[in-house]
Order: structure tokens, then sequence, then C-alpha cells
């Protein structure tokens, strides 16, 4: 294994943007398979290449992995035709940070990770995978809305027929804080032929008809399918789902710490793409509490047979 600790494949930029992002990562020494270069809307991108040829990009602005492809394949992950690139708005797609907060509350919907600029700490490459390691901290903007210190770490591994995080948080405030947090994973999909299993038994809260007062109760189907609009949390979730993309993939979703468990598809309200997506989120939907100089880890692997 050849572990870079922030070049090796620092690339040749062509537009004057690029060239600044070239300065900006000219100190940094970056493994095999790790490149930075520009993305849409000219924002820094990394993209991670596996040794057989698998790949994830991967945006500063968000911490968002837009996109997950095995050697030869589609891409796995979706982002909406209405995304936009320009830091006023969240990427809307593939891998979206939800923290300090998932959905409404009293701060903006779904806090503010994925409205940051990570930077890169770390990179790594092996015989099969490529590793970079992103963080991010407290700052103005966050304090103005969470005013705690905190460092969030990402690890993101693409590997020959997988890809990994790992996300930590860790207190580096003088006092406890709270939070809740989710992976807003968009899979690229046929919405009327996908389905996941593994979600029978589990104790639900669906938002639907009313996203203010959801229903309690529990999944009896052995496949859950996205008829039309859906959005239903499942608690104390398994730690491994399986989903059928409706397009001829079969993804197993793995997890650690990862307690819950959210399916979205916005049907109608996005009448544009709502039928080539669906959303299978890993959440932590009750308040994870950590105390001064503590931290708090999941990580989710999704990988292709």
């Amino acid at each position: 294994m050849a572990i870079v600790s922030i070049a090796s494949s620092i690339p040749t930029f062509s537009s004057p943007n690029q060239l600044r992002i070239s300065r900006r990562y000219s100190g940094m020494a970056f493994a095999t398979g790790v490149n930075v270069t520009e993305g849409e809307g000219k924002l820094p991108k990394l993209v991670l290449t596996s040794p057989r040829g698998s790949e994830a990009e991967i945006y500063l602005f968000g911490g968002c992995i837009t996109s997950w492809k095995v050697a030869g394949g589609r891409d796995l992950l979706f982002v909406r035709p209405d995304a936009v690139f320009d830091k006023k708005k969240p990427i809307s797609g593939g891998i979206p940070h939800c923290f300090p907060q998932f959905g409404p509350g009293k701060m903006q919907q779904h806090g503010f990770a994925r409205n940051m600029e990570w930077s890169v700490v770390d990179s790594e490459s092996a015989e099969d995978n490529a590793t970079v390691t992103l963080e991010l901290q407290d700052g103005p903007y966050s304090r103005g809305m969470w005013d705690f210190g905190f460092k969030a770490l990402y690890k993101v591994v693409v590997g020959t027929n997988s890809l990994s995080t790992e996300l930590k948080i860790t207190n580096t405030d003088n006092k406890p804080f709270s939070f809740t947090t989710a992976l807003h994973t968009y899979f690229r999909a046929s919405a009327s032929g996908a389905s996941v299993r593994g979600l029978k038994g589990c104790k639900t809260l669906n938002k639907d008809p009313d996203p203010a007062n959801p229903k309690e109760g529990k999944e009896e189907r052995d496949e859950v399918t996205f008829p039309g609009f859906v959005d239903c949390i499942y608690l104390d979730a398994p730690n491994e789902l399986q989903l059928d993309n409706g397009l001829g993939d079969k993804i197993t979703i793995r997890n650690t710490n990862w307690s819950d468990a959210v399916l979205w598809n916005p049907h109608l309200q996005m009448e544009a793409c709502y039928r080539d997506f669906v959303c299978v989120e890993n959440a932590k939907i009750g308040d994870v509490k950590i105390d001064p100089d503590q931290s708090w880890t999941a990580t989710q692997l999704l990988s292709i047979s």
C-alpha cells in the first residue's frame, strides 16, 4: 500500500481556472489513482480511480460524491438535472451530507455540511482501491447556525466493485453537543421497477401524506417498491439492504452505526426526473450526543456483484 499525506499525480491544466486549482493544490501529494481537476461550475473535483478501472468523483464543495462507476459500467449514482454548481445551493444528487441536522429543524434543511467547502487531508492507494480523506471544521458560517466546535473526517474508498465511506465526527468544543445526520444517497434507477429488500419488520414513520405528522407503522413487505410518492423512515433498520435499481443492477448496502434508513422518491413533485432515481439513505434519526474530545463514527459500503 502507498500512503501519501497530503505531486505525485497533479494533472496538467489548460484553463485559467484549472491553473488556479493546480496552484491551490500544488503543495499536496496525491496517491496514485487520486487526481484533482475542474468540475462543473469550475469547482474543484477529485477523481478516484481504482487499479481495475472503477471510478468515483467527489466535489470538495459539500464533500459530495457525485459519481460511482465500476469498470465498463454505467454510473450507479444520480445527479438531478436541476443541480447547480455555483456554491449558492448544495449539489442535488450523488451522496450529499445531512449534518448536523437531518431534515427540517432549527437551522436550514439538512444542516450546513453540504453547503461548505471540505479540504483534502490524506490519500492512499492499494492493489485494488484508491482512497481519499476529506475534512470539515467549524467556522463562522457553521457557528452562525450551530455554535459548536467540531471536526468531520470523511474517508472515501473506491474498490473494484465497491464504494465505501467512513464519517467520523469529533467534538472539539468544551461542551457536549447533539446532532442528527444522514447520507442522502441518490441511486440511478428505473423508479417503477426498483425495489429494496431487508426492511420487513421495521418500525416506520411514513411522511405520506403529511410530512409534518408522520404515521407510525410496521413494514410488512419483503420487497419495498416505489409506485408513487415515497418518503418513509425505517427505525432500527438492519445493517444490510439490497437494492434492485430496475436497470439490471443489484446493489448491496451495508453499514455500521447508521441505525436507520430512509426511502424517498418525490414522484410528481420532480416530474422531470423522478422516474430516473430512488434514494436509499443511511441515517441517524435520533440525537447523537458527543462529549468534548469524543467521536462518533459510521460506515457505509455499497457493492455490486
